[in-house]
């Protein structure tokens, strides 16, 4: 138990100058043509060493928010407008997908066209309709993945309501923030672990795995090169499906994000009571929520 510990206080204080090495050197890890930094960005991606700094970042932004609750208040503010900003632009991929639906059947039931072809800055693109038709799949899986946090921020997600809507308000904040720190933030680091990985195996080869170490991916990095994954389910159907493993790291990282903007925002209203509830909030006309307080 006392390793555990010591190894704990150790990584959080190595947290500080891991974070001002790779800020200081960042040819090490974003310079792209460099297979090793390529790797480096890939190690360090989804690497214990991250973890540390990003819970160093939020220890340290929760406690200066309690000290100032405005600087707090300005974190969830940004950051759940930026899942406001994603999830009301996202949302418009399903009129996209419902129209080019219309479109293909237009064309394959009564033109008989085999093909699109669309070239508004004088370069063809031309892909069966197939290839469309599967490609609807990608504006689904951007719906779902890009707007999850923001249909969690508006409270559209479906309750399991046990004891939560009897309990008091106090209570209700507590459950709250348990929820978040418990189970949204430990889900989202599991998930961006496999998800890294997943999504890098199907770009480079050789294939990296979540169980190298730096020196393993490193001496990889001699022999590494892209390979993006351009395989369809059948032989004219879209062949762009690595765009579904970007879309789930980025689906990982936009609810963490939330997750942290629910911690604080429950945090900050269970110290200011029922007067700040929904304070800041910027809900949709359409989910029937409250007006928000602003102040």
């Amino acid at each position: 138990m006392l390793e555990l510990l010591l190894g704990f206080f150790t990584n959080l204080g190595l947290a500080f100058t891991n974070f001002a090495f790779a800020v200081l050197n960042p040819d090490l890890w974003l310079n792209w043509s460099d297979k090793q930094s390529l790797m480096r960005f890939i190690y360090y991606g989804s690497s214990v060493e991250l973890l540390y700094v990003i819970l160093v970042a939020l220890i340290l932004l929760t406690a200066v928010g309690i000290w100032r609750p405005g600087i707090m208040w300005g974190s969830v503010r940004l950051l759940e407008g930026i899942g406001n900003v994603i999830g009301r632009t996202v949302a418009w991929a399903g009129l996209i997908m419902v129209i080019q639906q219309v479109i293909i059947i237009v064309l394959q039931r009564i033109f008989r066209v085999a093909e699109i072809s669309i070239g508004p800055f004088g370069y063809t693109f031309t892909k069966d309709l197939s290839w469309y038709g599967e490609e609807l799949k990608l504006y689904n899986a951007m719906i779902v993945c890009l707007c999850c946090g923001y249909t969690f921020i508006q409270g559209g997600h479906v309750r399991v309501d046990l004891f939560y809507a009897g309990a008091s308000y106090r209570t209700r904040k507590i459950i709250d923030m348990a929820g978040s720190l418990l189970f949204m933030m430990p889900a989202m680091c599991l998930l961006w672990i496999y998800s890294w990985f997943f999504m890098w195996r199907h770009m480079i080869v050789p294939k990296p795995s979540a169980s190298d170490s730096l020196e393993r991916l490193l001496a990889k990095s001699r022999a590494v090169r892209w390979n993006v994954e351009t395989i369809g389910f059948s032989p004219n159907g879209f062949d762009a499906y690595f765009l579904f493993k970007v879309l789930l790291v980025a689906f990982t990282a936009l609810v963490f994000l939330q997750a942290v903007a629910f911690f604080f925002r429950s945090l900050l209203e269970f110290r200011g009571g029922p007067e700040s509830d929904g304070r800041f909030s910027d809900p949709d006309a359409s989910t029937g929520q409250v007006e928000p307080k602003s102040a």
